[in-house]
């Protein structure tokens, strides 16, 4: 048996094995980016500025990206807000504390996202204020016509390119949003190690965060929600925030209200490098 699945994986022509590979690189980048910099830095905590023609370009972009898994921003910043107030207590939405596995915190974030992102529940009013809404975009990407399209868009690139052990990597690109939220929320309260002592659990589990472009400094996010480098020690590398550097030198963004809070924060982060 071994013998033939290698005789099968050498059968698998290496231009379309790449490009299976490259496509499902490039997808996770782009969703994760998105997810990270639009919906999270953005529009749940307000880092940085923009005007409002590059907010309707990044959330357009943050749909193309993450396609059949599209996270509304109304329900994503909604629920992340309510989860920095709630931190690893009964009432946070995604507290890996409050679940015996990672699939029933899943699916318990998704009935609190769905709540929201379809309006059958209003929030607090401090949990929506200032979040980016578009309600047309909403209704075309929530809706199931939209996500069939994306789910046999991903089916046809597989069947043209896909062979044998590839096929197991299409099922991510249905789910990928909620897979990344999957990883950040469980991961980043339980693994790792802390800068910060906290109320919570919060972990930072990589020091390179290759995974999900910076999520993963939870610990450090979690010390300073407002803070747009998730990175605090020198050895820690964020990614999203390095080409927001580039964004803002482009004048695409704003990051200079959050100058004096950076520097206000660094005595702390000298202390907890030392």
């Amino acid at each position: 048996m071994t013998e033939s699945w290698r005789a099968a994986s050498k059968a698998v022509p290496r231009v379309p094995r790449m490009a299976i590979l490259v496509f499902f690189v490039a997808h996770w980048s782009a969703s994760i980016f998105f997810q990270t910099f639009f919906l999270h830095r953005y529009a749940s905590h307000k880092q940085i500025t923009m005007s409002k023609g590059w907010e309707r370009c990044f959330h357009l972009l943050t749909y193309l990206a993450q396609g059949s898994s599209f996270l509304s921003v109304r329900g994503y910043a909604i629920l992340h807000r309510m989860h920095h107030a709630f931190s690893d207590t009964p009432k946070d939405p995604h507290s890996p504390l409050n679940h015996a596995n990672v699939l029933t915190m899943m699916w318990s974030t998704k009935q609190r996202y769905d709540a929201f992102a379809y309006r059958r529940e209003q929030p607090e009013p401090r949990f929506e204020q200032g979040v980016p809404d578009w309600p047309a975009l909403d209704r075309v990407s929530q809706a199931w016509p939209a996500r069939i399209v994306w789910l046999a868009a991903y089916t046809g690139f597989y069947a043209v390119f896909a062979h044998g052990w590839l096929w197991l990597l299409l099922p991510t690109h249905f789910i990928m949003g909620p897979i990344h939220g999957a990883i950040v929320n469980w991961c980043g309260h339980r693994y790792g190690y802390r800068n910060f002592d906290s109320e919570d659990v919060s972990r930072n589990t990589l020091v390179f965060d290759f995974l999900t472009w910076g999520e993963l400094f939870q610990n450090n996010h979690h010390k300073y929600p407002m803070r747009p480098n998730f990175g605090v020690r020198w050895f820690e590398i964020d990614p999203t925030y390095q080409i927001m550097r580039v964004m803002a030198w482009a004048r695409v963004i704003d990051m200079k209200p959050l100058r004096a809070l950076s520097a206000a924060e660094q005595r702390d982060d000298v202390r907890a490098a030392a």
